[in-house]
């Protein structure tokens, strides 16, 4: 089973115009098997920089290997300070495609929600990618008696529900998805 690994620097980056107050996180999008390299040239910058990486064993013919590959493929998280100067040495990085985000200006990422994959990665508990659900998303069960099944995915009392239905004669079913693979369509 895989565990994981990461590329971090959690500190607020410090450097000319970098505020750590005003600091956030944010995506950049990067140019295929680039991630790392780009960590790198940006932690030499002294930009804060998350890269989350998967370890896994993988065999060949003739031996083992451990193999670290980004949790997020193409995507490279930083702390900065949203500056002009700040976005134009980030951008200059030999790799970055831009930022995430609207007019490839960049939409800030919660604190939070970084912090969540970080405690993960940190607990080390065995994670893998998964595609992104929610809640209202139009899924599909892969595997088992129900196979195929599509349906859109609920929250009922906190439990994660799929809910087939019945145009026509507009009526519906739950059914709790714990235990199964799904999808998004």
């Amino acid at each position: 089973m895989p565990y994981s690994e990461q590329i971090t620097n959690r500190l607020p980056p410090i450097g000319p115009g970098l505020m750590p107050d005003t600091a956030c996180w944010y995506a950049l999008q990067t140019r295929p098997r680039y991630e790392r390299k780009i960590a790198q040239q940006l932690q030499e910058k002294s930009v804060g920089v998350f890269l989350p990486l998967l370890s896994a064993k993988h065999q060949w013919s003739d031996r083992q290997c451990l193999v670290h590959s980004p949790l997020f493929p193409g995507y490279v998280f930083i702390r900065i300070s949203p500056t002009l100067d700040n976005r134009v040495q980030v951008l200059r990085t030999n790799g970055v495609v831009g930022f995430v985000g609207v007019r490839g200006m960049g939409t800030p990422i919660a604190d939070e929600e970084i912090g969540a994959v970080q405690a993960v990665l940190d607990g080390q508990i065995p994670v893998e990618a998964h595609p992104y659900l929610s809640v209202g998303q139009r899924v599909s069960i892969h595997g088992g008696s129900l196979d195929g099944i599509q349906g859109v995915l609920t929250a009922i009392k906190g439990d994660q529900s799929l809910v087939v239905s019945i145009e026509l004669i507009q009526r519906s079913i739950a059914i709790r998805i714990q235990g199964f693979q799904v999808r998004p369509i």
